[in-house]
């Protein structure tokens, strides 16, 4: 019994994490909700697993991107329609110039590749680097150059 509580708060303690993995790579609210009840299955099973290596926020989003990853590939193969991206809802006093940045961003971001989509999910979230390489098994080098050309290629793009 004690698992389970202890799974729940931190499923409690965490639900931005998981409610803003399911939200970035899932277009409309009931694939939202399954991704989400996906990832929250995937933390369950690998939950006993965790050995504290990592901090339960970086295992939480390795988790949470992995399991995005492997429901787009599924939904990509059974519909053959790429999936969008969606950023936070923007808050309702945003001025029209900002919303129409905000668009031309967002349209600019459903063009990038599903890794590239949480690379920039990770550095919107306000990771550093180096965690956003411990999170994705990339090295800290790896995401500083892989960020420059994200950039580069989200700048064209716009």
């Amino acid at each position: 019994m004690e698992t389970n509580e202890a799974f729940l708060n931190l499923i409690m303690a965490h639900k931005g994490v998981i409610y803003k993995a399911s939200r970035i790579y899932t277009n409309n609210r009931e694939d939202q909700e399954d991704l989400y009840q996906e990832i929250v299955i995937q933390l369950w099973k690998s939950y006993e697993n965790y050995r504290g290596e990592a901090k339960m926020s970086t295992y939480m989003y390795r988790v949470a991107m992995n399991t995005a990853i492997g429901f787009l590939n599924k939904s990509k193969k059974q519909s053959h329609i790429n999936r969008a991206i969606s950023l936070p809802d923007l808050q309702e006093d945003v001025d029209t110039k900002s919303r129409e940045q905000s668009q031309r961003l967002h349209a600019a971001i459903n063009q990038l590749s599903v890794v590239e989509k949480g690379i920039v999910f990770l550095f919107l979230e306000g990771k550093s680097y180096r965690e956003i390489g411990v999170i994705t098994g990339f090295t800290e080098n790896n995401i500083g150059t892989r960020m420059t050309r994200i950039k580069k290629k989200l700048k064209a793009i716009i």
